[in-house]
């Protein structure tokens, strides 16, 4: 087997740091993970270009909630992406789709032609995992140059969907490459290396650290609805992605 190059999903320089640290091949920066990601901002990219210099894929969605966009949202999209490309990142992380769930031909080439102009890399994220047709989606994005898709095979957790990330990497052959992500852990990683065959993996990996500021009033949140504590972040949990590393090495 070749080898197996790791991708962390970051969602700050200080996340982007620890990945490094712990042999990360690339990394993909977002802000607001909880909400599956957004585009992070220029400030975060620079210290992150800064301190490493490990390939760093930006991401470029504008809010959560779908990924059919306002016309407004999506120039919005258009000018981050000039931003961060004109900053140093080495790829776009995007995904357009139309109502009905299906790719979007002429955003997703503008926005791919920004990188490509650039030289670099462009990833359509997994907003493919809800289309209705992934066989269609693939022949649209490697049409289109895309250089990768990241998908956990339509399926919540990439580990239910191992025979269909090989089959889309059997269908997608040498025209696109195919990137497993969502829900690989340490328990997993071996296995969905192998079931899948993959050449690359996507991770995230978290631990939790505190923020003693807000412990003199505890009863306040500026948060939505769901009020998560306000005395805990996260960072990249840099000794798991070594073991993940390890793992996968095995592996190969």
């Amino acid at each position: 087997m070749n080898r197996i190059l790791l991708e962390v999903c970051c969602g700050s320089a200080d996340d982007v740091i620890e990945a490094y640290k712990a042999g990360a091949d690339r990394v993909e920066l977002n802000s607001n993970l909880f909400h599956g990601g957004l585009t992070p901002t220029i400030g975060t990219l620079l210290v992150a270009k800064r301190e490493t210099d490990v390939p760093i894929m930006a991401m470029v969605r504008p809010r959560e909630g779908g990924f059919c966009y306002t016309e407004t949202e999506y120039q919005v999209c258009l000018k981050d992406a000039e931003m961060l490309i004109n900053n140093g990142a080495d790829g776009l992380v995007f995904g357009f789709l139309t109502a009905d769930g299906k790719i979007d031909p002429e955003r997703t080439r503008r926005i791919a032609e920004i990188a490509k102009n650039a030289g670099k890399e462009t990833v359509f994220h997994r907003a493919i995992d809800v289309v209705p047709d992934w066989e269609e989606a693939i022949d649209l994005l490697a049409e289109l140059g895309i250089t990768r898709i990241l998908t956990s095979g339509q399926e919540p957790d990439v580990s239910d969907a191992t025979d269909t990330i090989r089959e889309m990497i059997d269908y997608a052959g040498e025209r696109i490459q195919i990137l497993p992500g969502a829900g690989i852990t340490m328990r997993n990683i071996r296995r969905v290396a192998k079931e899948t065959g993959a050449s690359q993996l996507h991770v995230a990996v978290h631990r939790s650290f505190t923020d003693t500021s807000t412990a003199n009033n505890r009863s306040i949140y500026y948060g939505g609805c769901l009020y998560p504590p306000e005395d805990r972040f996260q960072i990249i949990d840099g000794a798991s992605v070594e073991r993940m590393k390890g793992f996968i090495r095995e592996s190969e």
